[in-house]
């Protein structure tokens, strides 16, 4: 019970507060070992805590879910939250693992600080919407040729696909402060070790059916690939001693113009 609770613990991960900082944007990631049987109703019910909380808090961006092997289950789930509720919101579904008799064997939180692209690309439009003003108004001031009229028109049309791009950078990065995505990923396993049964042979006694089977399959492959060739070996040595057969080779023996010219000699 002492060696369950210590895992439990240990399952649980370390409870870092990461620091609200301004103009940065997280990404949370949670790997979970679960019992296989198990993984279907945490993955579930992880889902409808996201659904609890309404779209403009939580919303579930993706779902695998995969049967291996027919015992081995292998699922993840994502989700896009509000910042605010990010941190709770993961601390909360490790203690709905916990309670399914599973662990938390990964966890990592990484920020990336978006504030400091929003502010260089402000600049930047900044110093481009300035070039275009004075570009547009040397074009209204006219007194200019053909050619040069050509080269501020082009030089205008490509600042102003700049300023485009770089509102489409703003908005991103704005869009990454305003949700967190958030990931989990669920593995099969036996959970916490020994909190099942408290049998400490348990697992050796699985290790050992485990080799058996694995040792019982490798024996059936073998008779599978040498049985069709014994059974045609058999039959080629029933056919060779069938009587119609050794009828054949007497008729031979005898008919043969060697045994005819030996038997003159």
């Amino acid at each position: 019970m002492a060696a369950a609770e210590s895992a439990a613990d240990a399952g649980a991960g370390p409870d870092v507060r990461v620091s609200a900082a301004p103009g940065v944007a997280f990404n949370y990631r949670y790997a979970f070992r679960v019992p296989d049987a198990k993984i279907s109703a945490v993955q579930e019910g992880h889902a409808a805590a996201c659904e609890t909380l309404g779209l403009s808090r939580c919303r579930i961006t993706g779902m695998r879910y995969a049967l291996i092997d027919e015992d081995e289950v292998r699922a993840s789930l994502a989700f896009k939250l509000d910042p605010a509720i990010a941190r709770k919101f993961g601390k909360d579904a490790i203690s709905s693992v916990e309670k399914a008799e599973g662990i938390l064997v990964d966890s990592s939180i990484e920020g990336v600080d978006v504030g400091s692209g929003i502010t260089a690309s402000q600049r930047r439009s900044s110093d481009l919407s300035a070039e275009l003003n004075r570009i547009e108004a040397r074009l209204k001031a006219g007194g200019m040729g053909d050619r040069e009229r050509t080269e501020l028109q082009e030089q205008a049309k490509r600042i102003r696909e700049q300023l485009d791009g770089e509102r489409d950078t703003r908005r991103a990065g704005e869009e990454s402060l305003a949700t967190t995505p958030m990931e989990f990923s669920y593995r099969g396993g036996d959970g916490i070790p020994g909190f099942d049964s408290g049998n400490p042979f348990a697992d050796a006694f699985k290790t050992a059916m485990a080799s058996a089977v694995m040792m019982f399959s490798f024996a059936l492959m073998v008779v599978g690939v040498l049985l069709p060739w014994a059974l045609l070996v058999l039959l080629l040595v029933m056919l060779w001693r069938s009587p119609v057969m050794r009828g054949l080779r007497g008729w031979w023996t005898r008919s043969s113009p060697l045994n005819d010219e030996l038997a003159k000699d």
